[in-house]
Protein backbone atom coordinates (compact mmCIF):
# COMPACT_ATOMS: atom_id res chain seq x y z
CA UNK A 1 0.00 0.00 0.00
CA UNK A 2 1.44 3.50 -0.98
CA UNK A 3 1.37 6.44 1.18
CA UNK A 4 -0.64 9.09 -0.03
CA UNK A 5 0.27 12.46 -0.09
CA UNK A 6 -2.08 14.84 1.76
CA UNK A 7 -2.48 18.30 2.62
CA UNK A 8 -2.04 17.95 6.62
CA UNK A 9 -1.89 20.99 9.16
CA UNK A 10 0.83 20.25 11.87
CA UNK A 11 -1.91 19.49 14.65
CA UNK A 12 -2.95 16.40 12.27
CA UNK A 13 -0.12 14.85 11.41
CA UNK A 14 0.86 15.26 16.04
CA UNK A 15 -2.74 13.30 16.40
CA UNK A 16 -2.14 10.37 13.65
CA UNK A 17 1.29 10.27 15.32
CA UNK A 18 0.07 10.02 19.01
CA UNK A 19 -3.10 7.79 17.39
CA UNK A 20 -0.35 5.92 15.80
CA UNK A 21 -2.47 6.28 12.11
CA UNK A 22 -0.46 5.85 9.32
CA UNK A 23 -1.04 8.00 6.45
CA UNK A 24 -1.95 4.75 4.12
CA UNK A 25 -4.77 3.75 6.39
CA UNK A 26 -6.45 7.12 6.37
CA UNK A 27 -8.63 5.84 3.54
CA UNK A 28 -9.89 3.00 5.45
CA UNK A 29 -11.58 5.49 8.01
CA UNK A 30 -15.37 6.37 7.72
CA UNK A 31 -15.20 10.38 7.29
CA UNK A 32 -16.96 10.29 10.74
CA UNK A 33 -14.22 8.05 12.22
CA UNK A 34 -11.25 10.35 10.98
CA UNK A 35 -12.74 13.38 11.96
CA UNK A 36 -13.62 12.17 15.57
CA UNK A 37 -9.92 11.11 15.52
CA UNK A 38 -8.40 13.91 14.28
CA UNK A 39 -11.14 15.81 16.34
CA UNK A 40 -11.28 18.40 12.91
CA UNK A 41 -14.84 19.13 10.89
CA UNK A 42 -16.30 16.34 8.83
CA UNK A 43 -15.99 17.95 5.50
CA UNK A 44 -12.31 18.65 6.46
CA UNK A 45 -12.08 15.06 7.37
CA UNK A 46 -14.12 13.93 3.89
CA UNK A 47 -11.60 16.13 1.79
CA UNK A 48 -8.84 13.77 3.30
CA UNK A 49 -10.59 10.45 3.41
CA UNK A 50 -11.60 11.56 -0.70
CA UNK A 51 -8.08 12.30 -1.37
CA UNK A 52 -6.36 8.89 0.25
CA UNK A 53 -8.94 6.81 -1.14
CA UNK A 54 -8.40 8.19 -5.05
CA UNK A 55 -4.37 8.17 -4.38
CA UNK A 56 -5.04 3.83 -4.01
CA UNK A 57 -5.59 4.05 -7.43
CA UNK A 58 -2.35 3.09 -9.82
CA UNK A 59 -1.17 6.40 -11.42
CA UNK A 60 -3.91 8.74 -9.78
CA UNK A 61 -1.31 11.16 -7.83
CA UNK A 62 -2.65 14.24 -5.07
CA UNK A 63 -3.13 16.76 -8.28
CA UNK A 64 -5.47 14.54 -9.87
CA UNK A 65 -6.98 13.20 -6.44
CA UNK A 66 -7.84 16.60 -6.39
CA UNK A 67 -9.44 17.42 -9.11
CA UNK A 68 -11.59 14.48 -8.45
CA UNK A 69 -12.52 15.73 -5.32
CA UNK A 70 -13.29 19.28 -7.01
CA UNK A 71 -15.90 17.18 -9.72
CA UNK A 72 -17.89 16.67 -6.40
CA UNK A 73 -16.39 13.08 -5.81
CA UNK A 74 -15.42 11.79 -2.36
CA UNK A 75 -15.35 7.83 -3.48
CA UNK A 76 -14.97 5.20 -5.97
CA UNK A 77 -18.62 4.81 -5.66
CA UNK A 78 -19.71 8.57 -5.95
CA UNK A 79 -18.13 8.06 -9.56
CA UNK A 80 -19.86 5.18 -10.55
CA UNK A 81 -22.98 6.40 -9.20
CA UNK A 82 -22.37 9.35 -10.89
CA UNK A 83 -22.70 7.37 -14.42
CA UNK A 84 -20.31 10.22 -15.85
CA UNK A 85 -17.65 9.01 -18.84
CA UNK A 86 -13.78 9.88 -18.31
CA UNK A 87 -14.30 12.22 -21.25
CA UNK A 88 -17.11 13.64 -19.57
CA UNK A 89 -15.15 14.46 -16.50
CA UNK A 90 -12.38 16.16 -18.15
CA UNK A 91 -14.71 18.36 -20.08
CA UNK A 92 -15.79 19.27 -16.44
CA UNK A 93 -12.70 20.12 -15.27
CA UNK A 94 -11.63 21.95 -17.98
CA UNK A 95 -14.27 23.93 -17.97
CA UNK A 96 -13.87 24.50 -14.41
CA UNK A 97 -10.62 25.64 -14.61
CA UNK A 98 -11.10 27.52 -17.85
CA UNK A 99 -8.20 25.89 -19.40
CA UNK A 100 -7.97 22.59 -21.73
CA UNK A 101 -5.56 19.83 -19.73
CA UNK A 102 -3.30 17.99 -20.80
CA UNK A 103 -4.65 14.81 -22.80
CA UNK A 104 -3.49 12.49 -20.42
CA UNK A 105 -5.66 13.91 -17.59
CA UNK A 106 -8.35 12.72 -19.70
CA UNK A 107 -6.94 8.98 -19.69
CA UNK A 108 -7.08 9.60 -15.96
CA UNK A 109 -10.33 10.58 -15.49
CA UNK A 110 -10.90 6.92 -17.99
CA UNK A 111 -8.88 5.00 -15.07
CA UNK A 112 -10.64 6.78 -12.13
CA UNK A 113 -14.07 5.81 -13.96
CA UNK A 114 -12.58 1.89 -15.20
CA UNK A 115 -11.51 1.84 -10.96
CA UNK A 116 -14.97 2.32 -9.88
CA UNK A 117 -16.34 -0.23 -11.82
CA UNK A 118 -14.24 -2.41 -11.40
CA UNK A 119 -12.09 -2.55 -8.03
CA UNK A 120 -8.98 -3.81 -7.83
CA UNK A 121 -7.84 -3.57 -11.23
CA UNK A 122 -4.69 -3.08 -12.13
CA UNK A 123 -4.69 -0.78 -14.81
CA UNK A 124 -2.74 2.42 -15.04
CA UNK A 125 -3.92 6.05 -16.81
CA UNK A 126 -1.82 4.63 -20.18
CA UNK A 127 -3.96 1.77 -20.90
CA UNK A 128 -6.97 4.24 -21.99
CA UNK A 129 -4.45 6.15 -24.39
CA UNK A 130 -5.49 4.65 -27.17
CA UNK A 131 -9.53 4.38 -26.14
CA UNK A 132 -9.17 8.38 -25.30
CA UNK A 133 -7.22 8.78 -29.53
CA UNK A 134 -10.16 6.72 -30.82
CA UNK A 135 -12.82 8.25 -28.69
CA UNK A 136 -11.74 12.08 -30.03
CA UNK A 137 -10.73 11.53 -33.58
CA UNK A 138 -14.42 9.94 -33.79
CA UNK A 139 -16.24 12.58 -31.99
CA UNK A 140 -13.36 15.57 -31.12
CA UNK A 141 -13.73 18.04 -28.52
CA UNK A 142 -16.79 20.04 -27.25
CA UNK A 143 -17.22 23.37 -29.33
CA UNK A 144 -17.12 25.35 -26.49
CA UNK A 145 -13.69 23.68 -24.66
CA UNK A 146 -11.54 26.15 -22.94
CA UNK A 147 -8.86 27.80 -25.45
CA UNK A 148 -5.93 28.47 -23.51
CA UNK A 149 -4.17 25.33 -22.82
CA UNK A 150 -3.38 24.04 -18.93
CA UNK A 151 0.47 25.39 -19.42
CA UNK A 152 0.23 28.84 -20.08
Amino acid sequence: MSTPKLPLIDNERKRLRALKIKLAQIADYSQAELARSLDISEDRASLLCALAQFQRVPSIGPSLAHNLVELGFHTLQDIKDGGESGEELVNRLEKLHGVWMDPCVEDVMRLAVHHAQHPGSEKQWWDFTAERKAYRNEHGYPTDRPAKAWHK
